[in-house]
């Protein structure tokens, strides 16, 4: 089988080659992969945005069929067609009890389990998966039963980026009906931020990003207006009359972007912030002002809430129509070739590029 392999965080390309998954055994489960994703966070590892232990297999986003499962594993069956989860929850923390399976932080646990051997090396997939591959054993927790009319290639964009800015919109934001949004930053989880608010009812939503073609996209998604980051600090004010948007979103990760989405919020408007940036950026935010405009600043993470319940939610949601989630996949491209698919990311002219593995 093979696997694309990042052999130090700071190379610019990944390395497709012969390798095999390991560690299969009690609680876990083989999955014969499809379809994976190819998401930011990926790019993010490999420039050391994101902290994460090199080498290993990229890759988090993934759906494919389920051809061995461990002792122990009971509601999952060969056969079984799933999304590959990268923080599932664990089901007996006090996150989950309390229904906040997204908070759950037991999938970092399945780092210290190698999922593939590479030339003599043991190494993990990305956040304990590793969809890069042919094939890969994950814990029996990380593989989502997906119903028979999902394909796969959407299937794989649900598990992350879909997820993440669909729930942003729907679950922690709660965007009401006839409000009024921004988004900053156009890929795959700012489309799918406008999509949730379009979805919502949202009255006006402004899309930002300086690449052309990605605002393009966002109009079709359901953007009513798209403007480039020079535009930003005048356009929201017009839109609204001076008041400022209901709910401004930050689907970037970094200060400036973030502070460009706060001070483009009324009074009394949500922040949520989206983007994962470095641990060393510092929002530019005084505690005055935090209080004094009572705006709400609000973090998201994958989608905040339980991801099965958002996966859930967005395949109805799909299913009726009202998410347009294969017009997002603007490009496919073999394993093989997946250096391909990460220039397409970092000029901006893919969308969403998909990895066809079988």
């Amino acid at each position: 089988m093979r696997a694309a392999v990042l052999h130090s965080v700071g190379d610019a390309s990944l390395d497709v080659t012969e390798a095999t998954a390991v560690s299969f055994g009690p609680d876990r489960v083989r999955v014969r992969l499809h379809r994976a994703g190819l998401c930011h966070s990926d790019v993010s590892i490999m420039n050391g945005t994101l902290q994460h232990p090199a080498p290993c297999v990229l890759g988090h986003e993934g759906a494919g069929e389920v051809t061995e499962v461990g002792e122990g594993v009971t509601d999952i069956r060969v056969g079984d067609r799933v999304i590959v989860c990268w923080m599932p929850p664990c089901d007996a923390c006090a996150h989950c009890r309390a229904g906040e399976g997204h908070l759950c932080r037991s999938g970092y646990a399945n780092l210290a389990t190698p999922n593939f051997e590479v030339g003599g090396v043991r190494m993990p997939g990305m956040m304990g998966e590793g969809t890069f591959a042919d094939e890969v054993v994950i814990s029996a927790k990380a593989a989502i039963p997906i119903p028979d009319d999902l394909p796969y290639d959407i299937a794989a964009l649900i598990g992350c980026g879909v997820t993440t800015g669909v729930g942003a919109a729907l679950n922690t934001a709660q965007v009401k009906a006839g409000s009024s949004v921004l988004v900053v930053g156009l890929g795959g989880v700012g489309v799918s931020i406008v999509q949730g608010a379009k979805v919502a009812g949202a009255a006006q939503i402004i899309a930002v990003d300086p690449v052309a073609g990605r605002r393009e996209w966002a109009l079709k998604f359901g953007a009513t207006e798209a403007v480039a980051p020079e535009d930003l600090a005048e356009t929201p004010k017009r839109v609204t009359g001076s008041r400022g948007v209901d709910y401004a979103f930050e689907a970037v990760g970094k200060p400036a972007t973030l502070r460009a989405a706060y001070d483009s919020a009324r009074r009394g408007g949500t922040i949520c912030l989206v983007g994962a940036g470095k641990r060393t950026d510092i929002p530019d935010l005084n505690m005055s002002d935090l209080v004094t405009s009572e705006k709400k600043l609000l973090p998201s993470f994958y989608g905040g809430d339980d991801p099965r319940r958002t996966y859930a939610r967005i395949i109805e949601l799909w299913r009726a129509g009202r998410l347009d989630l294969a017009s997002m996949i603007t490009h496919h491209v073999p394993l093989a070739e997946i250096d391909e698919a990460l220039r397409q990311m970092r000029t901006g002219e893919a969308l969403r590029t998909v990895i066809d593995i079988a």
